[in-house]
């Protein structure tokens, strides 16, 4: 096995991967991500952006290809190390918020260090820090039934950020957030990235929000292309107004 250069936190290659159908998710796919950098990975939907978060953050086993993570080779780990894995180094952000109906926003928002071993204060005092930077420290005490979705998603993206990941991987993380909303939760995550040092790989299929990033790596059919034409935000919006009103 040949090791990733050593400025690439994450490197990749040759991934294949099929679904439980049989249908295929990704066809030799290779890259890299730089330490510090935001790569955005994207492309239409069911072009396989959501399969190779998921194989390079160890979510999925990789069977036919090669993953590493700070030259060390992911794809020989076992489940309970790829586990250790993703809660020591990584952050993870769905297209929907999920969240614990039962504990409340900071509870929420501090489970990852928790869980960690971190003390309950230390955890609340960075929970708190997070949400405030995304302006939903005011729902601190309230629990996500109370929230909306745009604000759920919020505190989805600061309990992520929390840790303070090595690589947060963010699939489609503005999907549910209206534009005004999407632009400044993105200013975050790139705040973030730079201010921290996370490594961000983040999915979409918004024009807008590739432009963010520092670098393009574009999917089709589950294989790198060169480029791939993707609506803008308001085309976007305007497809989602269209399918509700129907």
């Amino acid at each position: 096995m040949e090791a990733p250069p050593d400025n690439d936190v994450l490197w990749a290659r040759s991934l294949h991967y099929r679904h439980q159908d049989g249908s295929p998710g990704l066809a030799g796919v290779s890259l890299g991500v730089r330490v510090g950098e935001i790569l955005a990975v994207a492309g239409p939907r069911g072009s396989g952006k959501t399969t190779l978060l998921q194989c390079l953050s160890g979510l999925l086993p990789v069977r036919d290809g090669e993953v590493w993570f700070n030259s060390s080779p992911v794809h020989t780990l076992g489940p309970t190390a790829r586990e250790r894995l993703r809660r020591d180094h990584f952050g993870w952000v769905e297209p929907a918020p999920v969240l614990v109906p039962e504990l409340n926003v900071w509870e929420n928002t501090a489970l990852p260090l928790m869980l960690r071993g971190t003390g309950r204060r230390r955890a609340r005092a960075a929970a708190l820090e997070w949400l405030e930077r995304l302006d939903a420290g005011e729902h601190a005490r309230r629990h996500p039934r109370e929230l909306q979705q745009a604000e759920r998603q919020r505190v989805a993206i600061a309990r992520a950020l929390a840790p303070g990941p090595t690589v947060l991987f963010a699939d489609e993380p503005t999907a549910p957030l209206h534009r005004g909303d999407r632009a400044h939760v993105l200013r975050t995550l790139t705040t973030a990235s730079r201010s921290h040092g996370i490594t961000v790989v983040l999915a979409t299929h918004d024009a807008d929000t590739a432009a963010l990033a520092d670098r393009t790596v574009s999917l089709l059919d589950g294989r790198r292309v060169r480029t791939v034409p993707l609506p803008d935000a308001a085309e976007t919006e305007g497809r989602a107004a269209c399918s509700l009103s129907v």
